[in-house]
């Protein structure tokens, strides 16, 4: 059995809508913001974690394929598929799904776990509780098949 994370619906809002008359690009990575916040919890991460322990994430990477257009008012539901995970970050696939059953968007993030608490903020190693949740997801969703789109690299192919 394969458990992946799927957010409550999400709206796209008017103020969004960029002057082609659809989402504007920066708000897909929003939308899946809103759900990886949703998912957090699961992992122990959050603003009360960061309260307690002074540590939280910060995305150090995040790639987005734009599949479909979204439309002012288009609800939509997003996935949060833990990919892989270390020590000190984590690896996580996306997709944005339209309530009508059809893929928009996916994202690719590698997040780290950052220490905010000395002069500056620096990576560091997640404690053994967070690790625990990591390895808990990684295991409800190993079945699940590797993304189609996980690790793509942008380009202009040459012959």
């Amino acid at each position: 059995m394969t458990d992946i994370f799927r957010s409550t619906p999400l709206t796209v809002l008017p103020e969004w809508i960029d002057y082609n008359g659809h989402l504007n690009m920066a708000y897909y990575s929003v939308l899946m913001d809103q759900s990886a916040d949703q998912a957090y919890p699961l992992l122990g991460f959050g603003p009360d974690y960061r309260d307690r322990t002074g540590c939280t994430t910060y995305v150090a990477e995040f790639h987005i394929c734009y599949v479909r257009e979204l439309h002012e008012g288009d609800l939509v539901t997003s996935t949060f598929h833990l990919i892989d995970y270390d020590a000190k970050r984590f690896h996580v696939f996306q997709e944005l799904w339209h309530s009508d059953g059809w893929l928009a968007a996916t994202g690719e993030a590698l997040t780290l776990h950052v220490d905010q608490s000395g002069d500056k903020p620096r990576v560091a190693p997640m404690p053994n509780d967070i690790l625990a949740n990591m390895a808990a997801m990684k295991e409800a969703q190993k079945d699940l098949p590797l993304p189609e789109r996980v690790g793509r690299k942008i380009g202009i192919p040459r012959k």
